[in-house]
């Protein structure tokens, strides 16, 4: 597939974000479950409430720190072609610290006005991470000029689906469709474009982390349940999604760029 003309590569990625973003206007209006606050483990513990849900969220911190910290060690052309190219990456890092703080917020006392910024977070993180992939396998430039109209449209589906719910009409779908993009997007670039760096396999592997820490999170109270009363899935799903982030540092620490590989990087 790498071996197509660029035309019909890009073609191909236009096409599958078209029809995904058509399908999600045809579908009706997707309100937020009424209970989705209701999360099983409400445990407070030395004056925290919801304990394990709240202080889980350190690990984004943790994690997105040592992101930052490392990708300043990582400023070798092993790593990164040309310096541009670590931009995206200090966004995404910088968006898992915040998810931290957002998410921290957020179970303390679960609101819709509190989740607004937890999911702020998550888009910066998730659009940062899709324009790094296209800065380093379609062109610097590609990317570089994505990000700010993909942080434009991530973040406005967040905002969207807090106004929604505040207007009594709760519609999730391009908040929905904004998370599905990286899962599909990503794995698609990564099959259509030759390999700029080694580790692929890395990027596919915290595409994996995700979508288990989606079934941990879809899994809350069976964990919870499963597990004594001990932890929940929706704790669980906290540190495997912090644990993607550091896989995805570690990645950008071991990878090294192959010889040959052509990219504009205009």
């Amino acid at each position: 597939m790498n071996r197509l003309p660029p035309t019909y590569r890009a073609a191909v990625l236009w096409l599958v974000v078209a029809v995904l973003a058509g399908i999600s206007l045809l579908l009706p209006p997707i309100a937020q479950p009424h209970r989705y606050h209701d999360f099983i483990d409400q445990r407070s513990c030395w004056g925290i409430p919801n304990c394990l849900d709240s202080a889980s969220n350190v690990a984004f911190m943790l994690a997105g720190a040592i992101g930052l910290f490392l990708l300043r060690r990582s400023a070798g052309p092993a790593r990164f072609r040309d310096p541009r190219e670590a931009w995206p990456y200090r966004l995404f890092f910088l968006g898992a610290v915040l998810i931290g703080f957002g998410s921290g917020y957020y179970h303390l006392e679960p609101t819709n006005d509190r989740l607004l910024w937890d999911r702020l977070a998550m888009m910066l993180t998730f659009m940062s991470w899709i324009a790094a992939i296209v800065a380093e396998r379609v062109s610097l430039r590609a990317g570089l000029r994505l990000l700010p109209l993909l942080l434009a449209a991530g973040l406005g589906s967040a905002a969207w689906w807090w106004w929604s719910e505040a207007q009594g009409m709760g519609d999730m779908r391009f908040y929905l469709l904004m998370q599905l993009y990286p899962m599909l997007l990503i794995p698609l670039l990564l099959w259509l474009y030759p390999p700029p760096y080694s580790g692929d396999r890395a990027i596919l592997g915290v595409v994996g982390l995700y979508l288990l820490a989606v079934l941990f999170d879809r899994g809350d109270r069976l964990v919870f349940g499963l597990s004594g009363g001990v932890v929940s899935g929706h704790t669980i799903k906290h540190l495997v999604a912090a644990l993607a982030v550091l896989a995805i540092a570690r990645h950008l620490q071991r990878r090294h760029a192959f010889s040959g590989t052509r990219n504009s990087m205009g």
